[in-house]
């Protein structure tokens, strides 16, 4: 894609802020005053690389931009359609353009020749769908929750069975939802990828999720990644972004802080935030483990898993969950002793604001708060 057309696309989002030849993709729920600060940064000196910024907050809650710009989504493109054996790519789309997944969903479409149908969440979850062109293939985007929803309509779970890749990303997919998409006999693509990356890097193929496998896939042509010393992955190749604005940075190497395994047939596994990990007693705790064993006890229809400082274990292990939803507590601890033990949440909290965003991402740093102002002696059961 040439440049004039990819500036012509990001105009089109409704969205984008330009700003002395760069581009932001803002959300326009932020305020003047949020975007008061990240013009106040200023853009340094000016280059052809990295004209496009991509807003990643990640689970921390603090804005950052990724540079991009023609070449580095250009290789994404390339990379995906090598990958899936696609050449013209037509989606559905319901996530928000200044997401990275929605806006690489237009930009697939747009470098591919393909459609690109924007519908809106809300209106698909209530049984309303757009028609697909007979005879094209067709792809769709959606985080594990919205997945969850579609599966238990049977006429939306007809629907999702004409697409020829259903990716689900953005949190990770615990097994009972697996179970229930292979069964319903749609063609998933777990993935791995991030906006520093211009969205996925690895993918499993429809075909392999269909036959059992569970991991987020292999490679896509266009990146290497490897384990470093610590066990979190090291991405490198043309679509990793070009630095933080303001700053810039070529290397084309990027360091997550993602814990991850790769098995002898170059699939990969995430295992959780290097950052997230809770020590608790001197122990290390993962809590993407512990809330896939939440998950399986079929007591939580949502629930995260965070550390909260505790003077006498260092961090406690906490289990939240929306309010309104309840359970038989010592039947989930009981299910639970599967866990080592200074996995097992302490302490059960119920959220009046759950933190879930329309990417599929909680907000942990608030439920950390929440909790931290909650106290240890607060208890569900």
């Amino acid at each position: 894609m040439e440049r004039a057309e990819l500036i012509a696309l990001v105009r089109a989002t409704g969205c984008a802020i330009e700003r002395d030849g760069e581009f932001f993709l803002w959300d326009p729920k932020r305020g003047a005053e949020e975007w008061a600060r990240v013009a106040g940064q200023g853009g340094g000196e000016k280059s052809d690389d990295g004209w496009l910024m991509i807003a990643s907050g990640g689970t921390s809650g603090a804005l950052k931009f990724a540079r991009h710009d023609e070449r580095t989504l250009g290789a994404a493109v390339q990379g995906f359609c090598a990958h899936f054996g696609i050449e013209r790519v037509n989606a559905v789309d319901v996530l928000p353009a200044y997401h990275v997944s929605g806006f690489m969903s237009r930009v697939r479409c747009a470098a591919t020749g393909g459609l690109h149908v924007a519908w809106d969440w809300k209106r698909l979850e209530a049984g309303g769908t757009p028609a697909l062109r007979e005879g094209d293939d067709w792809v769709i985007s959606l985080v594990p929750t919205q997945l969850q929803r579609l599966l238990t309509q049977a006429e939306a779970a007809k629907w999702l069975r004409r697409f020829k890749v259903i990716f689900v990303g953005g949190g990770p997919v615990w097994p009972e939802l697996a179970e229930a998409a292979a069964r319903a006999e749609l063609r998933v693509s777990l993935s791995y990828g991030m906006t520093e990356t211009a969205a996925m890097v690895t993918a499993l193929r429809p075909e392999e999720f269909l036959n059992g496998a569970r991991d987020s896939g292999s490679a896509l042509p266009h990146a290497r990644l490897a384990l470093t010393a610590e066990g979190t992955v090291r991405i490198e190749g043309e679509s990793v972004f070009r630095g933080y604005y303001p700053a810039r940075d070529a290397r084309r190497i990027f360091v997550t802080e993602d814990l991850a395994r790769c098995n002898a047939r170059g699939h990969w596994q995430i295992l959780g935030r290097r950052d997230a990990l809770i020590i608790t007693g001197g122990e290390k705790v993962n809590p993407a483990e512990v809330e896939t064993a939440l998950r399986a006890t079929g007591a939580f229809a949502d629930v995260a898993v965070i550390g909260v400082p505790d003077a006498e274990w260092g961090e406690r292990v906490v289990a939240c969950y929306p309010a309104g939803h309840s359970f038989d507590g010592e039947r989930v601890d009981a299910q639970l002793m599967s866990l080592p033990a200074a996995a097992r949440p302490k302490q059960y909290l119920a959220m009046a604001a759950w933190p879930r965003n329309e990417h599929g991402k909680v907000n942990r740093a608030l439920l950390r708060e929440a909790a931290r102002q909650a106290g240890p002696d607060a208890q569900t059961f």
